[in-house]
């Protein structure tokens, strides 16, 4: 099967693509992680990403499809693909489908991960660091004494990002850019969307329930 994934910050698309990749056996294709294999790598299209990479600026969408154009040629992507952070754009979305009808690999679904503003803030906003390196969560994980690392007694702070102003940012950002590609999907009759309130292993089984209809 091949399927995109969507999802706002906290929505714990990471971690249902992983569960996922593992569960169906097919890869889950970050563009995070391809670009710096392939700069790692030294491939030629590794070199020309690293050159803006380098200066602060955005890989070129002909850049980066070219990647992602290699990437899906590789053999364990014969079973299908689980693509995660592309497309970004609209134009990256044609580039894409241009792609993926010349190597006869199709979407078969979009998976929209649908969480309202108020349980994202909840989510993100909730998580406070130690200087040790411990973390934890005012809701899921919390502190045995408030405010206090349980491993070293250290005072707890949270980091710019994930303060409610800057989420609240974030959430507005992503559903700006990300908007446009669901009503794309959608006009293609492609996108499904999933609830992500539920538990995590709710989540998974409900895209699961989804994914089983496209598995040959």
């Amino acid at each position: 099967m091949n399927v995109v994934l969507f999802g706002p910050p906290g929505a714990g698309k990471g971690t249902q693509a992983k569960e996922l990749s593992r569960y169906y056996d097919i890869p889950h294709i970050s563009t995070g992680d391809i670009l710096r294999a392939n700069v790692k790598q030294g491939t030629e299209l590794g070199k020309r990403a690293e050159h803006y990479m380098n200066r602060g600026e955005l890989v070129p969408d002909e850049v980066l499809i070219g990647i992602i154009k290699n990437r899906l040629a590789e053999p364990d992507c014969k079973k299908g693909y689980l693509l995660d952070g592309y497309p970004r754009t609209i134009p990256q979305a044609d580039a894409l489908d241009g792609i993926l009808d010349e190597i006869g690999m199709p979407l078969d679904v979009v998976l929209n991960i649908d969480v309202p503003d108020e349980e994202l803030v909840g989510r993100l906003s909730g998580r406070y660091m130690c200087k040790c390196g411990e973390s934890y969560h005012i809701r899921f994980n919390p502190p045995q004494n408030e405010g206090v690392c349980d491993s070293c007694g250290g005072q707890l702070y949270q980091r710019d990002d994930d303060k409610e102003e800057v989420i609240r940012q974030r959430l507005e950002s992503y559903k700006n850019k990300t908007q446009p590609l669901i009503d794309y999907y959608a006009n293609k009759n492609l996108v499904v969307h999933i609830n992500g309130e539920k538990d995590i292993k709710d989540v998974f089984d409900d895209i699961r329930d989804v994914l089983d209809k496209y598995v040959n």
